[in-house]
């Protein structure tokens, strides 16, 4: 039998199970807001062009109004000034579409500090606990975040100083870009940064140091609570837009049951 019908049985018959961790795109869903003058993305809408009626009778279909960035979505490196002449999310090779991942969780640590952040020590004990991140790989990091995802406010969970949601200290956004072999970063949160990282030095560090390094970036991610710490393959394909700087993108993860 060859590798791929192996691989297609096994998904049919459940030995592998496929798991979604995209959230849906609806009108409700959470994005970025950014402060006055920064400009802001749209949210989710669909427009109707025609549903079995006058302007089409046989065909239902929609102009879709997004931004490249709201929902899950993948980051290209193009998307920060760092990488301002790397990969538009047209150019992300194919292959690095399909790649393992594995899944630290500090849910209990971000239930206590909405401002959490994950440092090096956190890592490098998940390292000596797991093994070595996987080279060429996701990690993808569980603050129980996607809890809050149906509730913009919630979601976002800003006052007059501003966000308040988990992230990555400076330290470790550098360390992760330099000198670990993952691929990229995924998260829960509206975007790979803390919501406090306006304030960092530099300011949005997983931004800043990650997609300046040609790695990527999966946001608004869903059900990592399901994915074994190791050994889940996740396929994370955004729409290749020429010239885009990131897109929104259906996860999955496959897992060995």
């Amino acid at each position: 039998m060859s590798v791929l019908q192996s691989f297609v049985d096994s998904v049919r018959n459940g030995a592998i199970e496929v798991i979604d961790l995209t959230a849906p795109l609806t009108a409700e869903t959470p994005i970025l807001q950014l402060p006055e003058p920064f400009g802001n993305t749209i949210p989710f809408r669909l427009e109707e062009i025609s549903r079995y009626d006058d302007r089409g009778p046989a065909w239902y279909w929609n102009d879709i109004h997004t931004g490249e960035h709201t929902g899950t979505h993948f980051d290209a490196p193009v998307h920060w000034v760092t990488a301002r002449d790397g990969q538009d999310v047209s150019q992300v090779p194919a292959r690095s579409l399909i790649a393992p991942a594995v899944v630290l969780d500090l849910a209990a640590e971000a239930s206590k500090d909405p401002d959490f952040l994950l440092q090096i020590d956190h890592v490098k004990e998940w390292e000596r606990a797991n093994g070595p991140l996987p080279e060429g790989g996701w990690l993808l990091y569980r603050t129980g975040w996607d809890a809050r995802s149906a509730d913009q406010a919630a979601f976002l969970n800003a006052d007059e100083t501003g966000p308040h949601t988990p992230g990555i200290s400076v330290e470790c956004a550098q360390w992760l870009a330099a000198e670990t072999p993952i691929l990229g970063l995924g998260v829960e949160t509206v975007g790979t940064d803390a919501g406090a990282a306006h304030s960092f030095d530099p300011p949005f560090p997983c931004h800043s140091f990650l997609l300046g390094a040609g790695k990527y970036g999966l946001t608004q991610l869903r059900n990592l609570d399901r994915l074994p710490v190791t050994g889940a393959v996740v396929v994370a394909p955004p729409l290749p837009i020429e010239g885009g700087s990131g897109s929104p993108v259906r996860v999955l993860a496959l897992v060995e049951r």
